[in-house]
């Protein structure tokens, strides 16, 4: 395809409530949203960069001008979404900025070809079990309060977000609520030290499905450590930044689940990339979330139809961020939420919310 040009958008859009986790906490989303046109068709995707470099070392104004001044340049006359990354070889990092390129050419290229992006990828599931991420608390009544809400909504997993001096304390108390039978996970985001083990290993009496990301991005041999040292299984989230980045982890013992985020890990082509490693070695995986707008969750629930997310994603209900998304919304029935099946990513923003709730445009042209 030719690109004829790219629009940058930026939208600000508030929170339902504050999600606070171990980073600190958001009240709004800052987002950036590219469109491509060409001659067939026109594609988008959703940069999932927040607003501030704390997950990762990206942030949306990062990522903005990463894309219109280093990325965009470097495409070839003609594009295809497999060429994306070879063109990009020569900018260093910015994953979730290069990510956003490939998935906006690759729905455009989709939306050309009349084929949605769940059967590109090769999607076996038509209904992705939903599950929901629950930002730490001021109370422990106040958590209560919120899972509740999502079990009455019909949310079929629970994920607490964990940090020192919020963790058992609170998974206890939702067990003593709810019981045995809710799926119940932690999250640490890279919270813990290894002198930490002893206090987190208390966790292993609650049941959970699993412990993510405990320990920083970059010790992958502690984690080794802790997987060996617990009965709950230890997730990857944030060292899993490949596929190789996966298969090394896998070898080293140091996960027996991983959590795919398409953003982190470069794209929807690596991500399955990583699926494909991860199923070879019967490492079961799960589709994590970065509080996307409709555009990111549609594509994040075509890349959640493959066969080895076998775990509750934390792709939930439109809802559960936003008053209004930027797309019709997705909603969650009995635990489930549909995967779409229009060409592409399926969806596109609504024309009047976009224009309400966009706070700059940019156009490059090739």
């Amino acid at each position: 395809m030719k690109i004829e040009s790219v629009e940058l958008v930026r939208v600000e859009l508030p929170l339902v409530t504050p999600f606070r986790t171990s980073f600190g906490t958001q009240t709004r989303r800052d987002v950036l949203l590219i469109r491509v046109l060409t001659p067939e068709a026109e594609g988008w995707a959703e940069c999932v960069a927040g607003k501030h470099p704390v997950y990762s070392s990206e942030y949306t104004e990062g990522a903005h001008r990463v894309i219109a001044d280093e990325l965009l340049p470097r495409l070839p006359g003609d594009v295809t979404a497999a060429s994306v990354m070879p063109a990009l070889s020569g900018v260093q990092g910015h994953r979730m900025a290069k990510a956003t390129v490939e998935t906006a050419v690759l729905d455009a290229q989709l939306r050309a070809a009349g084929m949605s992006l769940a059967h590109y990828l090769g999607a076996t599931q038509s209904e992705i079990v939903s599950g929901v991420s629950v930002g730490i608390h001021d109370s422990i009544p106040g958590l209560l309060d919120t899972v509740g809400g999502y079990l009455d909504a019909g949310y079929a997993r629970i994920k607490l977000k964990i940090e020192p001096g919020w963790d058992v304390a609170p998974v206890a108390a939702v067990r003593e609520r709810f019981g045995d039978n809710v799926a119940l996970q932690v999250d640490a985001n890279c919270a813990y030290a290894r002198s930490d083990i002893r206090r987190l290993r208390a966790l292993d009496e609650f049941g959970l499905l699993l412990i993510e990301q405990p320990l920083p991005e970059e010790d992958v041999a502690g984690h080794a450590q802790w997987a060996a040292a617990f009965d709950t299984p230890i997730c990857l989230d944030e060292s899993v930044v490949s596929a190789q980045a996966a298969a090394e982890a896998i070898r080293l013992g140091a996960c027996s689940i991983v959590n795919i985020k398409p953003g982190r890990v470069g794209g929807y082509l690596e991500a399955r990339r990583v699926h494909d490693v991860c199923q070879a070695a019967g490492v079961p995986v799960w589709a994590g979330g970065m509080l996307e707008t409709g555009i990111g969750r549609a594509a994040n629930l075509a890349l959640a139809g493959l066969p080895n997310f076998t775990l509750p994603s934390d792709i939930s209900g439109s809802d559960r961020y936003y008053q209004q998304d930027l797309t019709e919304p997705f909603t969650v029935v009995d635990g489930l939420i549909p995967v779409p099946t229009g060409p592409g990513i399926g969806v596109t923003p609504i024309p009047d919310v976009l224009a309400e709730l966009a706070v700059r445009r940019e156009v490059v042209r090739p």
